[in-house]
């Protein structure tokens, strides 16, 4: 199968990041995963929707040898049972200083900013992207967050956003049309 999604040449050339190759991606939830919507009753915040689009890009970013990296400076249940249930394994909740928190994973994973690609929708992302190797924002990012990003997606956060960021990597990676010929195949081989 052929894959029917194409990226602009010179974006897939910025999406390989600075020469390195990128390893992870970091993503916002709130305004990135989510429509930046909080529900919040009397016992707090009650649910957040996600996307499964987005969901099953992360998946595949993670199959396709990106890590995909949570940084979120909210902490809540709804956050912590989609990561577990898409097998994430890094992520940081709460995070008040989100390029501290970045730094510190990174370091653990033995990663540089040039090899790290982060989607951010507000101020305290700005850290983030201004140092990764490509940066994208959601149209519905903040003014000076779309300011500072090589790439805008076409979807909204929450809407398709990270799916379309994740498809993005995969294609300037490489490996996107590997995926896709994965998935097209019964478990037989057929």
């Amino acid at each position: 199968m052929t894959p029917a999604l194409s990226f602009p040449p010179a974006l897939l050339l910025q999406a390989q990041g600075a020469g390195l190759g990128l390893k992870a991606a970091i993503f916002d939830v709130d305004g990135v995963l989510t429509d930046g919507a909080l529900y919040i009753g009397e016992q707090g915040e009650l649910f957040k929707a996600f996307n499964t689009l987005d969901g099953h890009g992360l998946k595949l970013l993670q199959a396709g040898g990106i890590a995909p990296l949570i940084i979120t400076g909210r902490d809540s249940p709804a956050v912590r049972r989609r990561v577990a249930d898409l097998g994430l394994a890094h992520a940081v909740y709460g995070a008040h200083d989100k390029l501290a928190a970045a730094d510190a994973l990174l370091a653990t994973l033995g990663l540089a900013w040039p090899e790290v690609a982060v989607i951010g929708d507000d101020w305290p992302d700005l850290p983030l992207l201004l140092r990764a190797g490509f940066a994208c924002a959601p149209p519905n990012a903040h003014a000076e967050v779309r300011a500072v990003v090589q790439h805008i997606t076409a979807a909204r956060g929450g809407q398709g956003a990270a799916r379309e960021f994740c498809d993005l990597l995969l294609v300037a990676a490489g490996r996107y049309a590997g995926l896709l010929a994965e998935q097209t195949r019964t478990l037989d081989g057929r």
